[in-house]
């Protein structure tokens, strides 16, 4: 997905309240403000808007001449108590946030400029941070350059380069104490490259950073900047240039920083804790606050429902939390920040070792009633601990399918072998129900079929313009186009989409197939379409945001996948009016039939077979078959289209689901059996001492042992290829890299 630099933080002020009482404040956000009206008002809302509260922000007015930008400011402030106003004659950048931090309260500084903007997370992610890194003096982000130029800047930590190249940005939160020892930051006769000349004395005092994962701070670049006005002038940046170049000389260019995400935990052995900030640091809306622990936000069915969820349940009743537990680049955190911003990437900012730590604060500090867990193994190891320490929590569950090829049932065996823990598991169909309760043990009240559904105000026929894939990749106007929309994997079969495009296309040239999305096998597929000259049959365009339009040009949509759920496409392409050729697997019956489509018997052994390219003949032919009937019938094309859209709105919109989740969740919070049942299941794991505490460790412990096997299986795989001769300089790079990763260790 597409960064969009225009979703900046602080454009609007969130219905968060702020604090109408003094608290003790855990960091100290400090602003430098001369006449800096003019952007400070978006720089205002992304501070208050912050998910952590419990900061004070002194802001210097260092002698501001302009009374529109001195009005601005006096107002804002008032407006929030934790906000501590200091007016003095102009001294300049140094000297404003040197005053700023003598008169702060906490440990932690975090400098912020008037125009600059921090993600709503930061300030929450930055204090732990340095909670769990007690040896380190300062804690950054990656960032985001916005306004005249925008970039996504992930610069690794290279002490010896920061010598002669300034990659870090000036904000952090960094150890008052380091601050005072280094002596500030240094006040010269003009400006220069003040925070390039902090952190180098602070390698000269071998301070080391973390640095963590996620771009939270957003950079304004501005052509009449500071750093522009500096290297703009001759005279100036040669004055600059030496401060710098004498405060290189003593920098320790040795100096290692803490880089996040980690590849596995660093504590082993460690046992989870329990952290209570205290009484005064809980916030309570009187919402019901349900905390969602998902692996990651990419594009795929299971995260459109996560999605979908967070988008149309009732924000006036509910408040939404994400967690993630797996190192992702989080495609579509974009799409989810619309709805919630309260989202953390643990593996950004903490070590496996501490997520149990960090949640059971975020219970606590933000009023958790609910933990949804959705296709995050980490989360299901969990339950036991959280059961343990949090018996008022309701925990509940989402399974999408059952996956016998992968760890004997996937998410579906957890979910089934952790149904003490739960007290609802909510499924996506009636096959992937009957697995839980005759394969797993559940008892059937225990689990519940929750249709996924779609948007079907978004995805409306009438509401989309036709044309976007024929102009877009030069498709004949004569050719009808056969979608398919997936991930590029074997559990899709997109071979077998090859063999079905090659048997249609010998008997209907007017077809072209349009493959959507990509995944680990979408480089094997093109190099086939080119083998087997399908390059005019069958087109690959990767990931789109546009897939409404894709839907708008189908004449049909193929799905045959060896194994579903029920799957998202199924319910896009119906709800925009456009029949379902699929192979009968998972939940698919449950909305694909006759009336809107086919669904075909599948031959294929899904635990033996997962990734085989040669298919059952038969099972190839009725797929054709299937198709070809639908291009050539028009009146069964028709009926059946007007069927998809009917059955979607009476059956299955994502509204119908949300209310069923809201009721279900409402109902839930509220049953006395429950809470009673969940006292004496804490109870009865605490007499059994540590056992949820090591359940979890000994999970963590085979991750890590896992990553190590993964980690010399790539090495050897690198050595494989370069005594086989199969080497390029791509290759060279990640072995050296990899090698260098192993030695460390």
């Amino acid at each position: 997905m597409k960064f969009d630099f225009e979703l900046q933080p602080g454009k609007v002020r969130n219905d968060r309240k702020m604090c109408d009482k003094q608290i003790k404040p855990l960091m100290s956000v400090v602003t430098a403000y001369y006449n800096a009206g003019k952007y400070f008002e978006q720089t205002f809302n992304s501070v208050v808007n912050q998910t952590f509260p419990w900061f004070e922000w002194i802001i210097v007015n260092d002698g501001s001449t302009n009374q529109d930008d001195i009005e601005l400011l006096n107002g804002l402030v008032q407006q929030d108590i934790r906000i501590i106003l200091i007016n003095q004659k102009n001294g300049g950048l140094s000297y404003a946030r040197n005053v700023g931090i003598e008169n702060s309260h906490t440990e932690i500084i975090v400098p912020l400029d008037a125009d600059d903007l921090i993600a709503p997370q930061y300030l929450e992610y930055l204090f732990w941070g340095l909670y769990y890194n007690s040896d380190y003096s300062w804690c950054y982000t990656c960032s985001i350059g916005f306004h005249d130029e925008e970039y996504l800047w992930k610069y690794p930590w290279d002490a010896e380069k920061l010598k002669t190249y300034n990659f870090l940005n000036y904000t952090a939160a960094i150890r008052k104490a380091d601050i005072k020892e280094i002596g500030g930051y240094k006040v010269e006769r003009q400006s220069y490259f003040e925070d390039w000349r902090f952190w180098l004395e602070m390698l000269e005092k071998h301070k080391s950073p973390v640095h963590l994962g996620g771009y939270l701070f957003w950079y304004r670049r501005l052509d009449n900047g500071m750093l522009s006005t500096i290297r703009n002038n001759p005279e100036q940046e040669e004055f600059a240039k030496k401060i710098i170049e004498e405060a290189a000389k003593n920098a320790d260019g040795t100096i290692k920083a803490k880089e996040y995400p980690l590849t596995k935990t660093e504590n082993l052995y460690r046992e989870p804790q329990v952290i209570d900030l205290g009484s005064e640091y809980i916030l309570n809306n009187n919402k019901t606050h349900i905390l969602m622990i998902i692996p990651w936000m990419n594009m795929g069915g299971a995260d459109k429902f996560n999605l979908d969820f967070i988008k149309t349940i009732d924000k006036s009743k509910f408040d939404i939390s994400i967690f993630t537990t797996v190192c992702s680049e989080n495609d579509w955190q974009q799409k989810f920040e619309c709805y919630t911003d309260k989202i953390f990437n643990l593996p950004d900012f903490l070590d496996p070792a501490h997520y149990m730590d960090f949640i059971s604060y975020y219970i606590k500090a933000k009023s958790v009633d609910v933990l949804m867990v959705t296709n995050s193994y980490t989360g299901y190891y969990m339950l036991p601990w959280l059961r343990k320490n949090f018996p008022h929590l309701c925990i509940i569950d989402y399974v999408h399918m059952e996956e016998w090829y992968w760890k004997a049932g996937g998410y579906a065996r957890i979910s089934g072998m952790m149904g003490g823990f739960l007290d609802k598991t909510y499924v996506c169909n009636s096959v992937t129900r009957d697995v839980m309760i005759e394969k797993f043990g559940r008892n059937a009240d225990s689990v519940k079929t929750m249709y996924i559904g779609v948007d079907a105000d978004e995805f409306c026929r009438d509401k989309v313009d036709a044309g976007y894939l024929y102009n877009k990749y030069h498709i004949s106007s004569d050719k009808n186009i056969i979608l398919f929309p997936c991930r590029i994997h074997p559990q899709k079969r997109p071979f077998m989409m090859l063999d079905i495009a090659q048997k249609v296309y010998e008997k209907n040239n007017s077809t072209v197939f349009v493959v959507v999305g990509d995944g680990e096998q979408l480089g094997d597929l093109k190099k086939a379409i080119q083998q087997r000259k399908l390059n005019d049959v069958v087109i690959c365009i990767g990931r789109t945001d546009k897939m409404k339009e894709c839907y708008r040009d189908a004449r049909l949509t193929l799905i045959c996948s060896l194994k579903e759920g029920l799957a998202l496409t199924a319910y896009e392409s119906c709800a925009m009016g456009v029949p379902v050729i699929s192979s009968d697997v998972g939940g698919q019956k449950d909305l694909i039939d006759s009336t809107v489509g086919r669904l075909i018997k599948t031959e294929q052994v899904e635990e033996t077979a997962l990734d085989s390219r040669d298919f059952d003949g038969q099972e190839i032919d009725e797929f054709a078959e299937a198709i070809l009937q639908f291009l050539e019938d028009e009146d069964l094309y028709l009926e059946c289209s007007k069927n998809c859209r009917d059955k979607i709105e009476e059956t299955f919109s994502t509204h119908k689901m949300s209310q069923n989740m809201e009721n279900e969740i409402l109902s839930l919070v509220s049953s006395e059996q429950l809470t009673s049942q969940h006292m004496e299941m804490a109870d009865s794991l605490k007499r059994q001492g540590k056992f949820a505490e090591e359940f979890y460790t000994s999970y963590m412990i085979s991750e890590a042992k896992q990553a190590e096997c993964e980690e010399v299986w790539q090495a050897r795989c690198y050595f494989k290829d370069l005594a086989e001769g199969k080497f390029n300089k791509k290759i060279i790079v990640k072995l050296y890299r990899l090698l260098a990763k192993l030695l460390h260790r």
